[in-house]
């Protein structure tokens, strides 16, 4: 996603005979067994706002929630009924945890997953943990829930920019995050990651008049139906893996759709499109 900075709150307090910002009404506790009501409204006002700025993370999450339905919870079934689902249930690591484990981080192999992880986060400054706590800015009550449902959720947040690492979609760029959600949705079936997708399609038409960002997201999808079901791997044990290596087990395509869409946004000055 393209920016992980966390809001800093401000020290500066109101006189005291202002009155004090009205606070927004609390949110209402979830029940993760239940899927959640597709709010469109929500999910188009946040992704007008997400073309309009691609940096603005927060609504990524928002058209997640609003759209995404009952997918977290078949998905989670899904693990369970894999080979080593259950075991990585039963454990419940926390991805953003463990992936903010710079010692550990820094002691991955060269030439590893966790390496080029390592070089991702040199290069953008981004963290597991930022990505976290931007997840949360507009819904604190779900940081933390004890649920399985929920944890699942999270360890697909976390595993998100893993997945940058593996497909070789940048994920500072716009181009790079409209071919892994497109990625995405074909792995996960998240109505909100199709619907950033098109949206993302749709305005590079509009503004090159070429499809070829929309070949490249489509080429996305393809890969995402082709490579294995990721979030059935051990993400800790994968770090260790060579690169290379995992994206042949993982069946992860070469994305040449992506570098030439990639070239030709670049020479014509639209990289930030």
């Amino acid at each position: 996603m393209a920016t992980q900075a966390q809001m800093q709150p401000s020290s500066t307090q109101a006189p005291v005979s202002q009155a004090p910002t009205p606070r927004p009404p609390a949110s209402q506790p979830i029940d993760w067994g239940k899927p959640r009501k597709r709010e469109w409204g929500t999910a188009l006002r946040a992704l007008i706002k997400l073309l309009g700025n691609a940096d603005d993370t927060v609504q990524v999450f928002r058209i997640m929630r609003a759209l995404n339905g009952d997918t977290v919870q078949k998905n989670y079934r899904r693990l369970l009924s894999t080979a080593q689902g259950g075991r990585l249930a039963y454990h419940r690591v926390e991805l953003s945890q463990r992936f903010s484990d710079r010692t550990w981080i820094d002691s991955l192999p060269e030439g590893s997953v966790g390496a080029a992880y390592r070089a991702f986060l040199d290069r953008t400054g981004y963290s597991a943990q930022g990505l976290a706590d931007v997840s949360y800015e507009d819904a604190e009550i779900e940081r933390d829930v004890e649920h399985p449902h929920a944890w699942f959720g999270r360890r697909e947040r976390d595993i998100h920019d893993i997945w940058h690492i593996l497909t070789g979609y940048q994920a500072d760029e716009p181009l790079g995050e409209a071919c892994l959600v497109a990625f995405s949705y074909s792995q996960t079936g998240g109505l909100g990651w199709a619907f950033i997708a098109a949206g993302a399609a749709l305005k590079s038409l509009k503004i090159t008049g070429k499809r070829t960002f929309t070949k490249a997201v489509l080429e996305g999808r393809r890969h995402g139906k082709r490579a294995k079901w990721l979030s059935n791997e051990d993400y800790e044990a994968l770090m260790y893996e060579p690169l290379d290596a995992a994206r042949r087990r993982l069946n992860i395509g070469d994305p040449k759709l992506y570098r030439q869409a990639q070239a030709e946004l670049e020479a014509a000055g639209l990289v930030g499109l």
